[in-house]
C-alpha cells in the first residue's frame, strides 16, 4: 500500500493544521486491530450510534473516554488468573483486551452507553453551536447609516 507524505500541507496552509492532521489519521486507521467487529448507524441527520460486539465482557471491565474529538472504547479482562484453571477444546470466543479509536466531527458529543446482550451501544449527537447555525437576514429592518 502507498503513503502519501501530507508534509506540503503543514507548510503551505495556515490554518488547515486540523484538516491535515484528520487526513493523517485516517491513513493511520488500517494500524488499528480488527476486534471487536463494530457497525456505525446513522439514526438521524445529527445522531449516530457506534455498536460494538464485546462477548464475554461486563460494563465494569469496558471504559469509554471522549477527548478531543477522539472516542476511545476499551476493554480489560479482570480475571485472566482464573481463565487459566479453565482448559477449552475450543474457544471461539475471544476474552483479550482491546483498544478501538474513533475520530469524532466538530460538535459531536456522547450522549450515553448501553450494553445489553453483548453488544455494547454508544449514541452520539452533533449539537452544532447557536453562532454557527445558519440565520435569516430580514431585508430593510436594518439601518447601515444613522441620520444625523
Amino acid at each position: 500500500m502507498r503513503t502519501v507524505d501530507l508534509s506540503p500541507l503543514y507548510r503551505s496552509f495556515i490554518g488547515f493544521e486540523h484538516l491535515a492532521s484528520l487526513m493523517d489519521a485516517a491513513a493511520n486507521t488500517d494500524k488499528q486491530p480488527s476486534f471487536p467487529p463494530y457497525n456505525i448507524e446513522a439514526l438521524d441527520k445529527d445522531k449516530y450510534r457506534i455498536t460494538m460486539a464485546v462477548a464475554g465482557f461486563s460494563d465494569n471491565e469496558l471504559t469509554i473516554e471522549s477527548e478531543n474529538n477522539t472516542l476511545k472504547v476499551a476493554g480489560i479482562k479482570a480475571n485472566k488468573d482464573e481463565n487459566n484453571e479453565r482448559k477449552f477444546i475450543h474457544q471461539g470466543i475471544a476474552e483479550r483486551n482491546f483498544e478501538r479509536k474513533f475520530q469524532l466531527g466538530d460538535h459531536v458529543k456522547v450522549l450515553g452507553a448501553d450494553l445489553a446482550n453483548g453488544l455494547l451501544s454508544i449514541e452520539l449527537q452533533r449539537e452544532i453551536p447557536e453562532a454557527l447555525k445558519p440565520r435569516k437576514i430580514e431585508i430593510g429592518q436594518g439601518h447601515l447609516i444613522e441620520d444625523k
